[in-house]
């Protein structure tokens, strides 16, 4: 069985892109600067990359978290998917 067919959607702060998308390399790429971003919340405990890259693919995965491009600063984040109101 493939993968879902979801389309790349437009966002208020940029394009949503099916993390499937794009190639495992890529999206490992993505995955690590995000979470070795400056700014971002490691929390109390040091964790090592390999559990943060997988903590955010099992996110992406189940859909929890989305990629984001945005075209303007030609850059790729990672957003919690919004919660539709049928889906608490």
């Amino acid at each position: 069985m493939g993968e879902p067919r979801e389309k790349c959607l437009l966002t208020p702060t940029g394009m949503s892109i099916p993390h499937y998308m794009l190639s495992p390399e890529a999206l490992r790429g993505v995955i690590e600067a995000f979470v070795t971003r400056e700014g971002i919340d490691h929390g109390v405990q040091d964790v090592p990359l390999a559990t943060k890259v997988l903590q955010v693919r099992q996110q992406l995965d189940a859909g929890t978290a989305v990629l984001v491009y945005d075209e303007d600063t030609e850059s790729c984040t990672i957003q919690p998917t919004p919660q539709r109101p049928d889906h608490p």
